[in-house]
């Protein structure tokens, strides 16, 4: 049981993660290296984060990957309680994706290095939205991959 709950963490966290700085570099057309100094802005601030070279990209892939663990923990460990996030784990997934990106631009941000004070402007962000309903489906759907399976069984032991 948990090897499949570290299963669906490490998998959906971790692909999640690293699809989510390929598709912005894709997307605005950056080198990965530098969105990975964006991430780290948030520990050194911009200034240190864009002087810092590979080891400031290597610290921003490292949280970019620690975020993305916590945040599919946090789904994962939920979807073991609320077993909706893995029966309806598409409109579940686009949700928490929504819900992420909130929580990532408008409390996390805020409160880092990298603070900064822009109003929302919806057109400034539909890619990025669109990346965090990725974001949120891919951690869902592996999450419904492992863990239903082991909610399922744990809900037939207990029913016996």
């Amino acid at each position: 049981m948990h090897h499949r709950i570290l299963k669906a963490i490490l998998y959906g966290g971790l692909i999640a993660g690293t699809l989510d700085i390929a598709l912005v570099s894709a997307i605005n057309l950056f080198d990965p290296l530098v969105i990975l100094r964006s991430v780290a802005s948030g520990v050194l601030g911009k200034p240190a984060a864009f002087a810092g070279g590979l080891p400031a990209s290597a610290l921003g892939m490292l949280l970019q990957w620690l975020m993305s663990l916590l945040i599919a923990a946090i789904y994962v460990f939920a979807s073991m309680r609320l077993t909706i996030l893995t029966r309806f784990w598409i409109p579940c997934g686009l949700v928490y994706g929504l819900v992420t990106f909130f929580v990532m631009n408008y409390i996390v941000v805020p409160f880092s290095a990298a603070a900064s004070s822009k109003p929302f402007v919806i057109s400034a962000h539909i890619s990025d939205i669109v990346l965090m309903l990725l974001y949120g489906l891919i951690i869902a759907f592996f999450a419904n991959r492992f863990v239903s399976i082991t909610t399922t069984r744990n809900e037939h032991v207990l029913n016996l």
